[in-house]
């Protein structure tokens, strides 16, 4: 739970176990579950059986639970997400070629960036994003581009990831600053220690950017201004693919 609070609803502690579950690559304990959205074990285990029962939740033979088939089907078809992920995929496609590293194409979710698409390949670097998956927008190259044209400033609290992590706010204010200046965002390690990321904006006809595209590699081979240039072009690119 991200605001601390415990659901009330039946239908904002089904999604908190929804949310929960996603959450991770593999599958979780009715114990992990449990604190992670506040709810007690016996209401998590009775709901989670219901969402067993739909189709939502898969339980495995360990006795954890996971995201199961119908939810990933439902999810496939919200409709503007699958046309932003159809529409940039060629772009996606030639930056990984260009640069044989891990690219992606987020959104902002909140205080998060949330990753639709993420190719990758036996060249590039092992990274723990995925598709699907959501990091702190603060820690992120493509969440930076976010806050850097949200007129709203980041949470009081933002939470540290790694070392280089940019948690005060005076901090983060000035990347962002240079994030607007030079057109790109840039994590240095920020997320992941030996990994870093450029990711620029994409625009439709909003003032504001309604995703963004990065590069993510490992930062002794991550070139940021080779890289900035070419996933720059990518986004503008795409931009006017979508005001098309």
């Amino acid at each position: 739970m991200t605001d601390g609070q415990v659901p009330k609803s039946v239908l904002a502690r089904g999604a908190a176990l929804l949310r929960a579950c996603g959450e991770s690559e593999g599958s979780q304990s009715l114990a992990d579950l449990s604190l992670r959205t506040g709810l007690a074990k016996p209401t998590a285990h009775r709901m989670l059986a219901e969402l067993v029962r739909l189709g939502l939740v898969e339980r495995a033979p360990d006795g954890c639970y996971r995201i199961g088939l119908a939810l990933f089907v439902l999810g496939q078809s919200a409709p503007s997400a699958r046309e932003l992920r159809d529409v940039a995929l060629p772009f996606l496609g030639d930056l990984y070629e260009a640069t044989g590293e891990n690219v992606h194409l987020a959104v902002p979710d909140g205080p998060d960036t949330l990753f639709l698409e993420k190719l990758t390949g036996r060249r590039a670097t092992p990274i723990v994003s995925r598709t699907g998956g959501r990091l702190p927008a603060h820690c992120t190259a493509t969440g930076k581009v976010f806050l850097a044209h949200d007129p709203r400033p980041p949470g009081p609290s933002l939470a540290r990831l790694t070392p280089r992590s940019l948690v005060l706010p005076g901090q983060l204010a000035r990347d962002l600053a240079r994030t607007r200046a030079r057109g790109f965002g840039v994590n240095l390690e920020e997320a992941e220690v030996g990994v870093s990321a450029v990711a620029a904006p994409v625009y439709a006809r909003d003032p504001r950017p309604v995703a963004a595209l990065s590069v993510t590699g490992g930062t002794r081979r991550l070139d940021v201004d080779r890289v900035g240039a070419r996933v720059c072009a990518a986004a503008r690119a795409l931009t006017r693919r979508l005001s098309a």
